[in-house]
């Protein structure tokens, strides 16, 4: 059975950080292309951050510069540094993992930025 389980979302005040975790279990963690992605209310699910089973990142423009992804292969986590938060980084923040034509989802963790 596969499980991702987020954690570290929570309530920052504009400016602050957070850093999110994603621990997988059930996948061979180390062959997925792992990916945080985020809903905001009355909008679609977009990707934030990615990391390849190599190691190659990309970010979403809108966080560019302030995003950090990274993975533990020994831990089979993949992690989000998120840093200079904006009310409007405020969302439920997912979990993916992607091998070839299988993909898998957390739960989601909220992130509330506000002051």
């Amino acid at each position: 059975q596969v499980q991702l389980v987020e954690s570290g979302g929570g309530l920052v005040q504009p400016g602050g950080s957070l850093r999110l975790s994603c621990a997988a279990s059930g996948i061979i963690f180390s062959i997925y292309t792992m990916a945080w992605y985020r809903q905001a209310p009355g909008k679609q699910r977009e990707l934030v951050a990615g990391i390849t089973d190599g190691g190659t990142t990309t970010y979403t423009n809108s966080m560019k510069g302030r995003l950090a992804i990274s993975r533990d292969n020994a831990k089979n986590t993949v992690y989000l540094q998120m840093n200079s938060l904006k009310p409007e980084d405020t969302a439920v923040y997912y979990c993916n993992a992607a091998f070839r034509h299988e993909g898998y989802w957390g739960q989601g963790t909220q992130v509330t930025v506000s002051s």
